[in-house]
C-alpha cells in the first residue's frame, strides 16, 4: 500500500508556518556542530552553529548564518573574517561555551582550548576536526540573520568523528 499523505501531528498547521513549528521541525534535522570564531585579542568572540556549509568549491566558499543580535555579528562585520571550526565528538564542552551556556561571553569562551590563527587572523581551534579560515566576501541581511559568504583562505584538517546535534542534544555519527 502506498501512502500519499504523510501522517502529521495535529498540532501542526497545514495552511501556514508558525515560527515555533519551523524551529521544531528544523531541530529534528541532525547537523554537524561548528564554532564560528572572529576577532583578535580581547575582541575575540564566537558562536556555536549547525548552519555552516560549503557553498562552492570553485572558488572555495562557505556560507554561515548568524543572528544579527549575536555578539559575533558585529565582530565578523568589523574584522571581515571568520573561521568555521568543525567540532569533533569530544568537544561538546567547547560547543556549550560558545553557545553561551552558563553565561560565558566574549573572550572567556576561548579558555580551556588551544588556539592559533591562519591567513585571515580569525581564531582557529587547534584540535578541531577541521577548520576553514575565511574572509568575508559578501553579506546578505535578511530578517533576523546575516547570511555571510566567506572565501576560504586556508584549511586545517584533524581527525576523529564529528559532533552532531539533534533535538536539543549532542551525539556522534556511528559507522
Amino acid at each position: 500500500m502506498i501512502q500519499t499523505q504523510p501522517a502529521f501531528d495535529s498540532r501542526y498547521h497545514a495552511d501556514h508556518a508558525e515560527p515555533a513549528d519551523v524551529k521544531r521541525a528544523l531541530r529534528s534535522l541532525a547537523g554537524g556542530v561548528s564554532v564560528i570564531t572572529a576577532g583578535r585579542g580581547d575582541e575575540r568572540t564566537g558562536a556555536t552553529v549547525t548552519s555552516a556549509t560549503g557553498l562552492s568549491m570553485d572558488p572555495p566558499t562557505m556560507i554561515v548564518n548568524i543572528n544579527k543580535t549575536s555578539s559575533s555579528w558585529p565582530v565578523i562585520k568589523r574584522h571581515g573574517h571568520f573561521c568555521v571550526n568543525i567540532l569533533n565528538d569530544r568537544q561538546q564542552e567547547i560547543a556549550n561555551r560558545f553557545a553561551g551556556i552558563g553565561g560565558i561571553k566574549g573572550v572567556a569562551r576561548y579558555e580551556g582550548a588551544q588556539w592559533t590563527t591562519l591567513a585571515s587572523g580569525a581564531p582557529v581551534l587547534i584540535d578541531a576536526l577541521a577548520a576553514i579560515d575565511c574572509e568575508v566576501e559578501e553579506v546578505i541581511e535578511r530578517h533576523s540573520h546575516a547570511i555571510i559568504l566567506g572565501r576560504a583562505l586556508a584549511v586545517a584538517i584533524g581527525d576523529g568523528g564529528s559532533l552532531v546535534y539533534q533535538n536539543g542534544g549532542y551525539g556522534q555519527f556511528v559507522r
